[in-house]
């Protein structure tokens, strides 16, 4: 009978899953409620990444049998975290280049809006990087959701692992069976 190892990717795998189709349905609620896709609600979607985050570490520690180190509690959400990255960066791409180009202008029209109430750029330097942002967004947008998921990720799973980090006693024996969590009693 072969042993089976926990890994870290399974529960950050499922998670990412989970998280891409919450964005999912966030995305397109934003866009249904006509809520304007430069305001502070856009940060909303970090909740539920933070929620499942959360989960990927506890669903990881309890396959290790109730015990995981900092490094494992780590290592676990930040998987999840380039996961859910490279996933919605995919949905993200695909959203502005095929399913709704025209969120793209009406993001653009948003930000004409603040650079000419700011009053401080001509009409034609607006112009000028409106332009450019046009012709890129996807690809800027695309990039820009992996590098950000992946840095707060960072950021929380650092704190998190500490939350979780439950290290065994250098008295149990470890089993390195998962599938029988149960620390081994040396003194049956």
């Amino acid at each position: 009978m072969e042993i089976k190892k926990a890994s870290p990717s399974q529960p950050a795998l499922k998670w990412a899953l989970i998280n891409l189709v919450t964005s999912i349905v966030i995305t397109y609620a934003f866009q249904f409620l006509d809520i304007d896709p430069n305001s502070s609600l856009k940060y909303l979607s970090f909740l539920p990444f933070i929620a499942f985050l959360l989960l990927t570490q506890k669903e990881y520690k309890d396959q290790l049998g109730g015990y995981i180190t900092y490094g494992e509690g780590f290592l676990s959400g930040f998987l999840y975290a380039i996961f859910t990255g490279v996933f919605v960066a995919v949905f993200t791409y695909v959203y502005y280049a095929i399913l709704s180009p025209e969120m793209v202008n009406k993001a653009l029209t948003a930000s004409r809006a603040q650079m000419e109430a700011k009053g401080n750029l001509s009409q034609d330097q607006i112009d000028n990087a409106l332009s450019m942002v046009s012709k890129y967004f996807a690809v800027i947008a695309t990039v820009s959701v992996v590098f950000i998921y992946a840095i707060f990720g960072a950021i929380v799973s650092l704190i998190s692992a500490a939350v979780f980090k439950n290290e065994r006693s250098p008295f149990d024996t470890v089993s390195d069976n998962y599938e029988d969590p149960k620390p081994i009693d040396p003194a049956v």
